[in-house]
């Protein structure tokens, strides 16, 4: 069953962080809840709304960014103490607004993420994981990967302290006290945890996680062993999760899955099925609200019975999606035409008006009174203004492009791409900016330059991406925002050798490789920086122990990379011989730099070029087929113009064509120049495999394609291996 929410706005703070809003348990069934909201102003703030207005119960004054909000109380008792840290510190408040905790836990990372258990506190840096009893340090744990998201499995089910870290390699890592007690891999980076239903389960050792690239699973987590329940995965593109509640929107006693994306995607599904099946996720609601959904719960905010999804944005907006029928207070005569507005919402308009007069008289001051200084013959004028941005470039394994979104605090006016290296920008569906390309010109180091012109109160552009592996450089994007005085942002992000190469867990031994073996006087330090160059997903800081693994896949083409290094040896073995050429090439010119002499040794499997070629062949079919459908399409059209009874004379492959004509324009839009890129890998495969014998055959290339242009995968392999005989 589908549900209807109506949104109601309650009010407009500071910008917030991932999960820092959290609604304070209710007194009784049904009853109204009040709402603590923490921003990066330092502003902690607790309020309750009565007949549509905000009742503030407790305001504190700024601070240093509050990075996580968490309620706590002791176990088996409810947890309405409010739990802020920011920076190295964590405070505790009461309901009412009274600090009861000043604690600094004098860590050298700023605090990330907490989670509050009973009279335990569990809180994350980058790497580091601490947990304090009582306020004393108890245990503490190094992880050798960035850390999003911590959590424990229920106490009060499971009778002791099982913390839970979602890390960026992919990896849930469960703990026993300091030491690792189980490693969980997942398909994407885990960005959120929660217990489930809030309680774990049955048991209280259930755990949902949300991903970067949009999927939910649970894992149930025991002492022993580790079982995946389920994962949501519809086929469905949607945005990575920033957080996620459990709550009976309906009052059917079965719990919904509450999900805020980063997109502005607000998601409820069902966690019960009918037929009792598990794992199946009917979705209930959608929603959109152009913003990062940084914070959402399911309660009784605005009227008492009636529940709702309360929700904070990026930008600091809370608002609620009610199950109450809001447009009852407006209704229309259908006998006179005259809309009468109910006598509550008559005050609300009257009240808006009343607020909008006194800023626009404020505002009118302040515009007077800047005006009046830069007419005045006293140093000092205006400041640029520091605006926030919410930026992130994340790599997308379905379509092998990097999605780049920028979010800003205030409406942007335009947005600069410049690139000093290849990219081909793609179509967003959402993306309603006026995009207009400028000539790069010969000799400036631009290969890219675009700018998006963004509509009036756009917050938050998405872009679409696609690099080419072998060139590295860096992205720049110019941000303006529309304040005064007219100020720009700049970001950078850095396109590595192997940009479409993604991190995962398992290794295909069975696969032909090509092996490169290097040798000489680095350290682990060396190396690791080095492949770091190279490869995206790296941490920082190579792992403990003495020899580091890293297995990677491409996204374009399906190809492995096997990555070992350790104190003056490393070994890289790929099924793409292109590969391990651009990191020859790569390795070679960073031991240059460093005047550091490295033996090579690269031993060429002839089986990987016909199982890359194989592996490129339903890629290359399907361009070339859909190519050849939208190039027909304008034949047909002015056939079917003329012609209209001659369409039932045309082969079944025609009618296809025209059938669907919107379908396949779309989806040649979707992908610019990937007939090119293909052509483009297969070129630089046929260059590699020679290379590596000492053979230059940049001179066949014009056959080469020719071949591609009348494509077929015997003769394509045959002219591969003549050149070798």
């Amino acid at each position: 069953m589908e549900l209807e929410l109506s949104r109601v706005d309650y009010t407009l703070v500071g910008i917030t962080a991932p999960q820092t809003m959290k609604l304070l348990p209710s007194i009784g069934l049904r009853m109204m809840q009040k709402v603590a909201v923490a921003d990066q102003d330092g502003v902690l703030q607790v309020f309750s709304v009565k007949k549509g207005d905000i009742q503030l119960g407790f305001k504190t004054l700024p601070g240093s960014a509050i990075s996580r909000l968490e309620l706590g109380g002791a176990l088996g008792t409810v947890k309405d103490k409010i739990f802020v840290s920011s920076e190295n510190e964590v405070r505790g408040y009461t309901k009412k607004g009274k600090l009861f905790l000043g604690f600094d836990t004098n860590l050298t990372e700023h605090i990330k993420s907490m989670h509050v258990s009973g009279s335990n506190l569990l809180v994350c840096g980058k790497h580091a994981y601490n947990q304090y009893h009582d306020c004393k340090d108890t245990n503490s744990y190094l992880s050798g990967d960035q850390i999003n998201d911590v959590i424990s499995l229920s106490a009060e089910k499971t009778n002791r302290l099982t913390p839970v870290l979602a890390c960026e390699d992919r990896m849930l890592r469960v703990l026993d006290r300091s030491s690792l007690l189980h490693n969980i891999e997942v398909e994407a980076t885990p960005t959120i945890l929660h217990l489930n239903g809030n309680e774990g389960g049955e048991a209280g050792d259930e755990i949902l996680y949300g991903t970067s690239d949009g999927r939910v699973g649970l894992v149930r987590i025991g002492r022993v062993e580790v079982n995946h329940r389920w994962i949501l995965n519809d086929g469905k593109r949607r945005a990575g999760v920033l957080c996620m509640d459990c709550y009976d929107m309906s009052g059917d006693g079965v719990l919904d899955l509450l999900i805020g994306r980063q997109d502005g995607t607000l998601d409820i599904f069902s966690l019960g099925d009918e037929n009792g099946e598990e794992g199946v996720l009917s979705q209930r609601f959608i929603y959109s609200c152009n913003e990062s959904v940084t914070s959402i719960q399911g309660g009784v905010v605005g009227n008492a019975g009636y529940e709702e999804v309360v929700a904070s944005t990026y930008t600091g907006w809370i608002f609620g999606l009610t199950t109450e029928v809001i447009d009852k207070q407006v209704v229309m005569d259908t006998d006179t035409g005259n809309v009468n507005v109910s006598q509550d919402a008559q005050q609300k308009i009257m009240r808006l008006r009343f607020e909008i007069d006194e800023i626009e008289q404020k505002v009118n001051r302040e515009r007077e009174k800047y005006q009046a200084a830069t007419q005045e013959k006293i140093d000092g004028l205006s400041a640029i203004p520091f605006i926030s941005i919410n930026d992130k470039m994340t790599l997308c394994r379905e379509d092998a492009s990097y999605s780049l979104t920028l979010e800003v605090q205030t409406a942007i006016d335009n947005i600069l791409i410049q690139s000093d290296v290849p990219i081909d920008l793609l179509d967003v569906e959402r993306n309603s900016a006026v995009v207009s390309y400028s000539a790069c010109e010969p000799g400036s180091g631009n290969f890219l330059l675009a700018t998006y012109r963004c509509q009036m109160n756009t917050t938050r552009l998405e872009l679409k991406l696609r690099t080419i592996e072998g060139q590295h450089g860096t992205l720049r994007t110019y941000i303006t925002p529309l304040v005064q005085p007219k100020c720009c942002q700049v970001r950078q992000y850095k396109i590595k050798p192997l940009s479409l190469h993604t991190r995962c867990h398992s290794f295909d031994p069975q696969r032909p490789y090509n092996v490169l073996t290097l040798k000489g006087a680095f350290s682990l330090g060396e190396i690791h920086t080095w492949v770091s160059f190279c490869l995206p997903e790296i941490p920082e800081k190579p792992p403990t122990g003495d020899k580091v693994t890293f297995t990677f896949i491409s996204t374009f083409l399906d190809t492995m990379l096997h990555c070992s290094y350790w104190k003056g040896e490393a070994e890289f073995k790929s099924d793409n011989i292109s590969t391990i050429s651009i990191l020859k090439d790569i390795l070679t010119k960073e031991a240059t730099k460093k005047k550091i002499k490295l033996d090579m040794v690269c031993e060429v499997n002839e089986e990987s070029v016909i199982h890359t070629l194989q592996l490129l062949h339903p890629k290359l079919e399907a361009q070339l087929l859909l190519a050849k459908q939208v190039a027909l399409l304008e034949a047909l059209r002015e056939l079917e113009t003329h012609d209209a009874e001659s369409l039932e004379c045309l082969l079944p492959e025609y009618r296809y064509i025209l059938k669907n004509e919107k379908q396949l324009q779309a989806e040649y839009k979707r992908q610019p120049a990937h007939l090119d890129r293909l052509y483009g890998m297969i070129t630089d495969l046929y260059i590699d495999k020679h290379k590596f014998k000492g053979i230059n055959v940049k001179g066949k290339v014009p056959q080469l394609l020719e071949i591609l242009d009348k494509y077929d995968l015997e003769n394509l392999l045959n002219f591969f291996y003549q050149q070798s005989l």
